[in-house]
């Protein structure tokens, strides 16, 4: 192995109580409920189970509910922050991780009550403690919105 690079290491599957112990996020702002394909340093998919039950969902919009594309993009950085926990090892787990930028956020077609979305994230780079990544949402397959998103985990 060359100097400076990372052992990759994967994991298939991680339950919605180990991605709250990796992240510091809580109902009603844990959007995704497990993570999945975890491969250190390169990608993870986290998944939603978008449910009529969500808090947005009173207000956005009641007689046609559709999840708001921030919070869609909020998935993706939690996804996004759960890899980096992955990657870093226990002593990143609950670390903050904070958005500095958000770019080519394009939202492709409505999330609905009733749609399981997998949001897809790969890491296209990292410097220091800044992270960028490009995210992928999907349902059934067809891609519901993308955006590259740049994060930096602090020691708060």
């Amino acid at each position: 192995m060359s100097e400076g690079a990372v052992e990759s290491r994967t994991l298939s599957a991680i339950d919605v109580m180990r991605v709250m112990e990796m992240i510091p996020h809580r109902y009603p702002f844990l959007l995704i409920d497990k993570a999945v394909d975890l491969i250190s340093d390169v990608s993870a998919v986290g998944i939603k189970n978008v449910s009529i039950n969500e808090a947005f969902f009173q207000g956005h919009f009641q007689r046609q509910p559709v999840m708001p594309g921030v919070l869609i993009i909020e998935a993706m950085a939690q996804t996004a922050a759960v890899l980096v926990a992955f990657t870093l090892g226990k002593e990143a787990e609950g670390k903050l991780v904070y958005f500095m930028s958000v770019d080519g956020a394009r939202f492709r077609r409505p999330v609905v009550p009733g749609d399981q979305m997998r949001v897809h994230v790969s890491k296209d780079r990292k410097r220091g403690n800044v992270w960028k990544f490009v995210g992928e949402a999907k349902v059934d397959g067809n891609v519901v919105a993308e955006a590259t998103i740049t994060a930096m985990i602090r020691d708060d």
